[in-house]
């Protein structure tokens, strides 16, 4: 019951949860591709730096949440979801969900009537970059290198918001696209096999 009540930076520490919580509301409320969702996306992974370095003047603490954040996976992850945002504008024009959608799905058939391989294949390329950041978030393969790094944070950070709440954002992320990947070839195979690998490697590193 006492755990870090005398910790000097026990206020801190629960300004950035408040924060975190905060963005996750914002993000599963979103319904703009960029304004908002990548926006509190962003906050998110900020949020999960703030958290892991909590106890920033430990070196090894430190080293944790730059590699985590910064020199690692998520903003590569981030970088890949922002570039599928802009290719996928310039596709529709439209970065709400709604119209992104319906437009996107029109365009697609329209390209495998036509045989456009072309079109088509910059399309898929927007997906799997789009994919990249719920990867990323979600720490899975190969992306899932940053997690290790999470322990490092105190530990209602590494149990209830790394292992269950921040992972769910990439799930999320996949759920809400979940319309425009399912009329995309290949892409929901990608994902399937991507978790599947995800679950062995997890399960062989468990036994281990």
């Amino acid at each position: 019951d006492n755990y870090m009540s005398h910790d000097k930076g026990y206020l801190r520490f629960f300004a950035y949860m408040s924060f975190f919580n905060s963005s996750m509301v914002g993000l599963v409320s979103s319904s703009n591709l960029i304004k908002i969702d990548f926006f509190f996306f962003e906050l998110v992974g900020m949020c999960s730096y703030l958290l892991i370095g909590f106890w920033f003047t430990r070196p090894v603490v430190g080293n944790a949440c730059q590699k985590a954040f910064i020199t690692n996976t998520n903003r590569v992850g981030d970088f890949g979801f922002l570039l599928g945002i802009l290719g996928l504008y310039w596709i529709t024009g439209s970065l709400e969900f709604r119209d992104l959608f319906e437009i996107a799905k029109n365009f697609i058939y329209n390209e495998l009537n036509l045989n456009n391989k072309v079109d088509l294949l910059f399309v898929t390329l927007c997906s799997l970059l789009l994919f990249s950041g719920a990867v990323a978030k979600s720490a899975q393969f190969p992306l899932h290198i940053w997690l290790p790094y999470a322990m490092e944070g105190s530990t209602p950070i590494s149990t209830l918001i790394h292992a269950a709440t921040m992972v769910a954002a990439g799930v999320f992320l996949v759920a809400r696209l979940l319309p425009l990947f399912r009329v995309i070839p290949y892409i929901m195979n990608l994902i399937a096999l991507i978790g599947l690998v995800t679950v062995l490697l997890g399960a062989t590193l468990a036994l281990a």
